[in-house]
């Protein structure tokens, strides 16, 4: 088998090696050193020489780890050892000794990332991935001793909570790149790249019309029932009438209310800035709330001054009371975009109803709008048989 191009093993020329199957590359200028490039991306050193007792080949270390001229310098004392009959130096740097830590990255991640680009909600996602997952398994490590099969081994241990599992991987994954850009790791060093992702587990959930008439008589009979407050109550209708996120209703200010126009005026959301058009159930329903001295949110909390801060406990009880177990709060917004599917309006106007900056993100519910054009010719279909004297009971 032909053997490899000699190259000068700079630290540029092995960032940039790429092969479809394992690859030995030897240097130009000092005979026996070589790396060794595996397809997944991972790179080691070798020196090769021969001794008084025939050939030895000894790794010196992963590109990452070592750089290519702390390589060179190692290799080139561990081939006058061979030559000597002296026993090899080991492998010479410790993943201790490679650079920052993996939790003191986290740290600048978070400071200068996390902090000053995201929302709050994001934010602590990010920020509960980092803390419990993270810093566990790699924190003590520096970034260049977390191996490809270290993540890949933490992917697999969350394998029951796929959507989890995967947010980790793009996260640490995304560290690294910043990493790289700081000038804290060589590039394409991260560990993460190649790691197959699992299927996300979409939860798509839509109330039938039944469940909205079971749903509708128990948010009217919650208040002098108990179970839930008149702010709550008034919270998940408006859910149900604008497809809103929950995060949109719960931090809604006086100030955002442009009743006599319809419309709700948000100055930040997810996605930015956003109009939201209110159909006259809903202002209804907003022109009806107490607007209560010095507290500057819609959806009053218990304490003065402050907004509700979750509808979990009252949505649990008002669920089960109309028999609704499992749904979810956010599933009322799926909900909203399956009615007006339903309804015949396009996916194009329901990303806009629902403030989603891409296409694609509407896209998920293309499968309801294939299920509408069915029901549709069922309908036209079944109107056009009775003219043309086709019995659909018989046969």
């Amino acid at each position: 088998m032909a053997r490899p191009a000699l190259k000068t093993l700079s630290n540029r020329a092995v960032n940039a090696m790429k092969v479809d199957k394992d690859t030995v590359y030897w240097d130009r200028h000092l005979t026996g050193f070589g790396v060794r490039v595996f397809p997944t991306g991972g790179k080691v050193y070798l020196a090769h020489a021969r001794g008084p007792q025939g050939p030895k080949r000894v790794r010196v270390g992963r590109h990452g780890v070592l750089n290519a001229d702390e390589a060179r310098k190692r290799a080139a004392l561990i081939i006058a050892r061979i030559r000597a009959g002296e026993a090899p130096e080991p492998e010479p740097v410790t993943a201790a000794a490679a650079g920052p830590t993996v939790a003191e990255v986290a740290q600048r991640f978070q400071a200068e990332h996390v902090a000053v680009r995201l929302k709050p909600a994001s934010a602590r996602r990010l920020q509960c991935v980092i803390k419990w997952h993270i810093l566990p398994a790699f924190g003590h490590k520096p970034m260049g001793g977390v191996e490809r099969a270290d993540v890949l081994a933490l992917h697999q241990r969350l394998y029951a909570t796929p959507n989890q599992a995967n947010r980790v991987v793009r996260t640490l994954s995304f560290m690294y790149q910043l990493a790289e850009g700081w000038g804290l790791v060589p590039q394409g060093t991260n560990p993460c790249s190649e790691i197959m992702k699992y299927p996300d587990r979409k939860r798509e959930r839509f109330l039938t019309d039944v469940e909205f008439d079971r749903l509708g008589d128990v948010l009217s009979e919650a208040e002098p029932r108990g179970g839930a407050s008149a702010s709550s109550i008034a919270a998940l209708r408006l859910l149900i009438l604008t497809g809103c996120r929950k995060s949109e209703i719960l931090t809604l200010r006086w100030e955002h209310l442009a009743l006599e126009a319809a419309e709700l005026r948000l100055p930040d959301t997810k996605t930015g800035a956003r109009t939201i058009a209110l159909a006259a159930a809903a202002v209804k329903v907003l022109a009806e709330l107490p607007k209560i001295p010095g507290n500057p949110w819609v959806i009053a909390g218990r304490k003065p001054g402050t907004h509700l801060q979750s509808l979990d406990a009252g949505w649990r009880t008002l669920r089960a009371r109309a028999g609704l177990e499992g749904v979810r709060i956010h599933d009322l917004r799926h909900s909203y975009a399956s009615r007006a599917l339903a309804l015949g309006e396009s996916l194009p106007m329901i990303g806009k109803l629902l403030g989603h900056r891409q296409i694609e993100t509407t896209a998920r519910y293309a499968h309801l709008a294939h299920d509408s054009v069915h029901a549709s010719a069922e309908r036209i279909a079944a109107s056009l048989a009775e003219d043309i004297s086709i019995n659909l009971r018989d046969g």
